[in-house]
């Protein structure tokens, strides 16, 4: 039960910082315009992403226009591009993965330790995914504040951090938690003998032998689950029952120095 509320905690986790990451790479506020020195008072703010740049009048109108030419883009940004897409790519497939893997569901579900180690998978791709969007929040953010601490550059042309930076942050750690999280628990589930198990039920037939009569003798024993568990010992309370068929007729003969039959177990030795 614990194992599985770590699957489902990291599932979630997982899943979380996907969507976080979604929104991070489509909206444009990674960063926004600085009101320093002259640009202190202004009645524009210009907001900029990684597929379109944003401008905001105080008059409440919002318009954005895109990149023209993506090959023109510096190349921080086209990486940017490409590690956040790829992100959410491997997310999606973590979330598959996870979903046909952990316990809950009930798809490979006689498969074994496969099973867990399809769950296992969907964990590292939640951390690859998480690490891949850490990279590029993290250059950005370390390519504004480089450029708002150096004096050479206008006040006008000084941005600073947007809120899709610290979205993709958190995201990129939430995602690379519940990646570790979901890892651990199916390494713990392979470790403690991962697999549903089914009721235990009785046992099959143990034994088949045949009598120099040309009879078939085949013999079963029975044992309560239950009491297996307590630690009773069945083997040694039962009763033999013998059953003998010539044709038509049938007799059932009890074995001299059996002992009376109990609920906990007997043995039927039966002449067919």
């Amino acid at each position: 039960m614990a194992l599985l509320a770590l699957e489902l905690m990291g599932f979630f986790l997982g899943l979380l910082g996907m969507l976080g990451t979604l929104v991070a790479t489509v909206l444009p506020f990674w960063q926004i315009s600085a009101h320093i020195g002259s640009n202190i008072v202004t009645v524009v703010a210009n907001m900029r992403g990684l597929w379109m740049e944003c401008v905001y009048q105080s008059t409440g109108a919002f318009q954005c226009d895109t990149y023209n030419s993506m090959l023109a883009l510096p190349a921080d940004l086209q990486a940017s591009r490409a590690l956040m897409v790829i992100s959410v790519v491997l997310s999606i497939l973590a979330i598959c993965m996870a979903s046909l893997g952990m316990q809950c569901t009930l798809c490979l579900e006689n498969a074994g330790t496969v099973k867990s180690r399809v769950a296992g998978a969907g964990g590292v791709l939640f951390l690859a995914a998480g690490f891949l969007a850490l990279v590029p929040v993290s250059w950005t953010t370390h390519e504004v504040v480089q450029t708002f601490y150096t004096p050479n550059i206008p006040a006008s042309m000084k941005y600073e951090l947007g809120e899709c930076l610290y979205l993709g942050l958190v995201s990129a750690l939430i995602s690379m938690l519940g990646g570790g999280i979901l890892s651990v628990s199916c390494c713990g589930e392979q470790e403690g003998g991962r697999g549903r198990r089914h009721g235990g039920g009785y046992p099959y037939p143990v034994g088949v032998g045949m009598s120099g009569t040309g009879a078939r003798t085949t013999s079963q024993t029975y044992r309560h689950p239950t009491l297996q568990m307590g630690g009773i010992n069945t083997a040694s309370r039962g009763q033999t029952l013998v059953r003998s068929t010539s044709g038509s007729e049938s007799s059932a003969q009890e074995v001299p120095g059996a002992k009376k039959p109990t609920a906990a177990g007997y043995d039927i030795t039966g002449y067919v």
